[in-house]
């Protein structure tokens, strides 16, 4: 589909890759996006950038109440981008308890099943449109220092594969984004280099248009990609190196 003229959704818009994807949406034409956040206040100043174009929506794709709240409001989307996460930084066995790898399933899971779930009705009825599910290169090999978070972006890139299947029908695209280390606050103890969050939204909006289903932004993302492809086995045990502190 085309960004331009599109009307999107985005979760986690406060900052980092959510913030980034407003901004190169309405960069590249899109009518209007609905900025997602917990704290709407977070998008003030993006909605006093861009006037009439950024709305802020009280949004937390864990709760059932403002996942249905937001699709009653946002009923013309085109373009949902699924960006919300959460990471604990924590390996599996390693962790106190089970409570971390609970939290990042509930979001990153569930919480963006929720507004697949949500969503897709209402991109039916406006044409069909897209969804844009934020991923991780750790969706395809297990990361033992963040061992519960990779689980939890395997299970969502698994839910990627199954909805893209069952909306096909509706004419609906449903892409899986998997870059490696970004410039967020939620990666802030990575050394560098990593990736600025703009390049990934950028690199996403652009496979949109080109029709990619599976994009994976940047060198470490592209390299991991094409290791696994040629030596699955050695990229795992590449990575089950680095384990939890």
């Amino acid at each position: 589909m085309k960004v331009a003229g599109s009307i999107a959704l985005v979760t986690g818009a406060n900052r980092g890759i959510g913030r980034a994807f407003v901004g190169a949406l309405l960069e590249r034409g899109a009518k209007k996006v609905y900025a997602g956040t917990r704290k709407p206040d977070a998008v003030a100043d993006l909605v006093r950038a861009y006037p009439g174009k950024v709305e802020a929506i009280a949004l937390d794709i864990t709760s059932e109440r403002q996942v249905a709240a937001a699709a009653e409001r946002c009923r013309d989307v085109t373009l949902l981008v699924n960006n919300a996460g959460l990471s604990r930084r924590l390996g599996m066995l390693a962790a106190p308890d089970l409570k971390a790898a609970r939290e990042e399933m509930e979001t990153n899971y569930f919480g963006t099943l929720a507004m697949c779930r949500a969503f897709a009705p209402l991109l039916k009825a406006n044409g069909g449109g897209a969804i844009i599910n934020m991923l991780s290169i750790l969706a395809r090999v297990n990361l033992p220092m963040r061992g519960s978070l990779s689980a939890s972006k395997a299970a969502g890139l698994s839910l990627t594969q199954c909805v893209r299947a069952e909306l096909a029908k509706q004419g609906t695209f449903v892409m899986g984004v998997m870059p490696g280390v970004v410039d967020t606050d939620m990666e802030a103890e990575y050394p560098p280099p990593k990736l600025p969050p703009r390049d990934v939204a950028n690199a996403a909006l652009a496979a949109l248009e080109d029709g990619v289903e599976d994009v994976y932004p940047g060198d470490m993302a592209q390299g991991v990609a094409q290791g696994l492809a040629a030596d699955p086995k050695g990229v795992e045990k590449q990575f089950a190196g680095y384990l939890p502190q």
